[in-house]
C-alpha cells in the first residue's frame, strides 16, 4: 500500500500484538512488531519512513514517554496511542503534546486501519516534502536558478552554460511566464560579464517617443525637456548584458536604428554627432514567432536574422509537468519566509489539481498559486482558471504520455525513427499512439527523415 513505509507496532501482550499486526498486514501495511518501547526506539530513528502505533500501558517506558522520545528525534513521525478507557484524559494531553491520534479500547479493526492509513498518508507527504527540500538545498549554481529535473530543463541549462562563456547575442523564445528574464540573468551571471551591469528594458512598456532616448541617451538640450545629459540603457550596460524584452513590440522605425548599433557596436546619443563604442551582449526575448512577423512585414527581416544567431526555446510548464511539485515547493518556501508563515503540506487532492491544470500563465502562474496556498486562499481560488474536473489516473497517464511523445518529436524534428529510438517503442506502436492522441508528426518535421 505504502511502498517503503512501515508501521512500528508496540504492545507487550503477545496475542494482542499478533492480532493487531495481522490486522494491519491484511490491510496492506508492512509491520514491525515490538514488545517494548526500548526495542522500538532502536529502529525508529530520525527519518524513519513510517508511523508508530503504541499501547500506552507498557511495562517499563510508557507510551507517552515513547511519544516524547520519537518526537524529539523526528517531529514528522506520526505517533498513534492505544488507550484503555481510564487513559483517555492522558491521551488527550498526549495529543496536545504532539501525538497524531489515539484509539480507545475496545475498538474495531477498521478503526485501527482508518487511523493508521491517515497517519501514513501524512507521513508520506511529509517525507516527499523533506525530499524536495533536500533537493532544493543541494542545488548549486545554475541548477539553483533554473529549477527542474525534466529533460527539457536539463537541456536548457546545458545550453545556457555553453552560451554564457561566449559574447554571442541570444534570442529567447517562450510563452508569457516561462522565465525569459531569469534565463537572461543566468546568461549574464555565469558569464565573464557578471561584474558589469545587467540592464533590462521592456520594449512594449515605453512610448515610441521615449524609446530612442531611453536606449541611446541624449545630450543636454537635445529636446525641450532635456535639461541635462542622460546615459542611455545601452551605454549603461557597457561591458555587461542588455535584455530587450518583448522585442516584437519595438516600432519598425526604431528597429533599423537598433540594427545599426548591433552591427557596428557604436551609437550616438540624441543631440550628439559623436559616436560611442559599446561592448554589450544583447539578449532579445519574445513570445511570438519573429520569422512569421517578418514575413508579414511586421518585423524587420534583417533585424530578425541579425538576432537569430543563438536561439534558446523556453518550454511551457505543461511541457514539463514533472517539474511542478519541485517548483511549487520552492515557491511555497519563498512565500512562507516572506509572509512569516509555516509551509503547508500538499495533500493528494492538491497535487492532482496542480498536475492536471493547464498553466496558461506558466511558471509565473504557479508561483502565484503557491503564494495563495501559503496565505490560505486554497480551494476554487487557488488556480485561475480552475480545471473543469480532476483527471483520473488513466487520464493523467495519457497526458504525460502525450507530452513525452511531443517532446521526442520536437527534439528529433519529426523524424520517426529517432523518436521511436528515444522513446524505446516500435514504429507501429508510435503511430498508434499518435493517432490516439491526435498528434500530427508533420507539425514537427523539418525536411524528410
Amino acid at each position: 500500500m505504502f511502498d517503503g513505509f512501515k508501521v512500528a507496532l508496540i504492545d507487550d501482550d503477545p496475542p494482542v500484538r499478533h492480532s493487531l499486526a495481522q490486522t494491519l498486514e491484511l490491510a496492506g501495511f508492512e509491520v514491525m512488531a515490538f514488545e517494548s518501547a526500548e526495542q522500538a526506539l532502536r529502529e525508529v530513528q530520525p527519518g524513519f519512513a513510517g508511523v508508530v502505533v503504541t499501547d500506552v500501558r507498557l511495562p517499563q517506558m510508557l507510551g507517552t514517554e515513547l511519544l516524547q522520545r520519537v518526537l524529539q528525534r523526528d517531529a514528522t513521525i506520526p505517533v498513534i496511542l492505544i488507550t484503555a478507557h481510564g487513559d483517555v484524559n492522558m491521551a488527550v494531553q498526549a495529543m496536545r503534546a504532539g501525538a497524531y491520534d489515539f484509539i480507545e479500547k475496545p475498538f474495531a479493526p477498521d478503526r485501527l486501519v482508518e487511523v493508521t492509513t491517515r497517519a501514513m498518508e501524512k507521513r508520506v507527504l511529509s517525507a516527499e516534502v523533506q525530499a524536495l527540500r533536500r533537493q532544493l538545498s543541494l542545488q548549486r549554481g545554475i541548477e539553483a536558478t533554473l529549477l527542474g529535473r525534466s529533460a527539457v530543463m536539463q537541456t536548457l541549462r546545458t545550453q545556457v552554460q555553453q552560451l554564457a562563456a561566449t559574447s554571442a547575442d541570444v534570442m529567447l523564445i517562450g510563452e508569457t511566464g516561462t522565465g525569459k528574464e531569469l534565463v537572461a540573468r543566468c546568461l549574464h551571471d555565469h558569464s565573464p560579464r557578471r561584474d558589469r551591469h545587467f540592464v533590462a528594458i521592456n520594449c512594449g512598456g515605453l512610448p515610441e517617443t521615449l524609446l530612442e532616448s531611453e536606449l541611446f541617451g541624449h545630450e543636454m538640450g537635445a529636446f525641450t525637456s532635456a535639461a541635462k545629459r542622460r546615459i542611455g540603457k545601452i551605454e549603461h550596460a557597457q561591458g555587461g548584458t542588455l535584455l530587450l524584452d518583448e522585442i516584437e513590440s519595438m516600432p519598425l522605425t526604431f528597429q533599423v536604428k537598433l540594427l545599426r548599433v548591433l552591427q557596428e557596436r557604436r551609437l550616438e546619443r540624441l543631440g550628439s554627432n559623436e559616436e560611442i563604442a559599446v561592448d554589450v551582449r544583447v539578449v532579445a526575448a519574445t513570445k511570438v514567432d519573429l520569422r512569421a512577423l517578418s514575413e508579414q512585414q511586421k518585423f524587420r527581416s534583417d533585424l530578425y536574422y541579425r538576432l537569430n544567431v543563438a536561439v534558446l526555446r523556453l518550454p511551457a510548464l505543461r511541457e514539463r509537468r514533472e517539474d511542478i511539485p519541485l517548483l511549487f515547493e520552492h515557491f511555497m518556501l519563498q512565500a512562507a519566509a516572506r509572509h512569516g508563515r509555516e509551509p503547508l503540506p500538499v495533500d493528494g487532492s492538491m497535487s492532482q489539481q496542480l498536475m492536471a491544470h493547464d498553466w496558461p500563465g506558466n511558471v509565473r502562474e504557479l508561483r502565484n498559486a503557491a503564494e495563495r496556498y501559503v496565505l490560505g486562499l486554497s480551494g476554487e481560488n487557488l488556480l485561475t482558471p480552475s480545471p473543469a474536473a480532476p483527471l483520473t489516473l488513466p487520464q493523467q497517464m495519457d497526458q504525460v504520455e502525450k507530452v513525452l511523445i511531443e517532446q521526442a518529436l520536437k527534439q528529433h524534428r519529426g523524424r520517426m525513427s529517432a523518436a521511436c529510438e528515444a522513446l524505446g517503442i516500435g514504429r507501429k506502436t508510435l503511430y498508434d499512439k499518435l493517432a490516439r492522441h491526435g498528434i500530427a508528426a508533420d507539425d514537427y518535421r523539418v525536411g524528410g527523415e
